[in-house]
């Protein structure tokens, strides 16, 4: 539909082509509309008249449902053995008791112009999911990533633990420690570690420091940490296994390495010569057209 204004203002250009020698058909051509839309557009008195169409008096189908037949759908939907029933459940129950009012969609529409479609039952109404947050890096020190891993001691069911954080950017392992047990403390010490020898302190932009929901990564002592160096925080969403992904390609690479262990470490001292070796071997093998500072 045009506008009133606009039909005037399409007419007026009409005529004063017209007034200049141009025909009513080349004109309209112009501005491209038809002669006769021009001439159904004016009135009596010769001028434009709005857009009827809105307010037009259209006819009541045939088909279309009667007030008592949406009071009788009403009435059934409110009864007290279909109030916790969706329409895809009452239509074929009434068909089983020889009863039909309308099909189910029908059911449906008559239900939303009343204002009563919404959730039925004691179940949880289905939620909207939330698009996960992503972060790209498309430079070093823009996203971390870390997490904490098992390495098998010689005694069975004990561990020593790796902590590593790699830039996701570069793939560099930017920072690391072997520990004897899994605490924030531990956790918060490789952080404040790492962002001093990644200089932190100087750079406007600190990075996202993505990992898994464990514990550990979460602990008190950890979010007060990033919360000093100024490094956003970031976890897995709930039960995604691989939202950590690199950290966890890279922990697997490191135990099928040749050289670790299978049958555990014999104490804390061999494990970190162990976690040296394997950081400055994969370090040294990343490619050199990649900055990894």
């Amino acid at each position: 539909m045009i506008a009133l204004e606009d039909r005037q203002a399409l007419v007026r250009d009409i005529e004063q082509a017209r007034t200049k020698g141009a025909r009513l058909a080349p004109a309209c051509e112009v501005v491209g509309i038809d002669p006769r839309t021009v001439q159904r557009w004016q009135d009596e008195a010769g001028g434009i008249r709005a857009d009827r169409r809105p307010q037009a008096v259209r006819p009541r189908s045939a088909h279309a449902l009667s007030e008592a037949e949406r009071a009788a759908i009403l009435r059934v939907v409110n009864e007290d053995r279909f109030a916790a029933l969706p329409p895809a459940q009452i239509v074929p129950r009434l068909a089983d008791e020889g009863v039909y009012l309308a099909s189910e969609r029908t059911f449906y529409r008559v239900m939303h112009a009343a204002a009563q479609v919404a959730h039925r039952g004691r179940a949880k109404a289905p939620e909207a999911g939330r698009a996960p947050t992503t972060h790209v890096a498309q430079a070093p020190g823009q996203v971390w990533c870390w997490d904490v891993t098992w390495l098998p001691r010689t005694v069975s069911g004990q561990w020593f633990y790796l902590y590593l954080i790699l830039d996701l950017y570069s793939r560099k392992i930017v920072g690391y420690e072997v520990h004897a047990s899994d605490t924030g403390e531990h956790a918060a010490h490789l952080l404040k570690r790492t962002a001093l020898a990644e200089g932190l302190h100087a750079t406007p932009t600190k990075p996202v420091l993505h990992g898994d929901n464990g514990q550990t990564l979460k602990a008190t002592t950890v979010l007060a940490m990033l919360q000093w160096l100024g490094v956003t925080p970031s976890y897995s969403r709930p039960r995604v296994s691989d939202d950590n992904a690199f950290v966890e390609s890279l922990f697997r690479t490191a135990k099928y390495r040749p050289g670790f262990p299978a049958k555990g470490f014999a104490d804390l001292d061999q494990a970190r010569r162990w976690a040296r070796a394997f950081v400055d071997w994969y370090n040294r093998k990343l490619p050199r057209s990649v900055d990894s500072r």
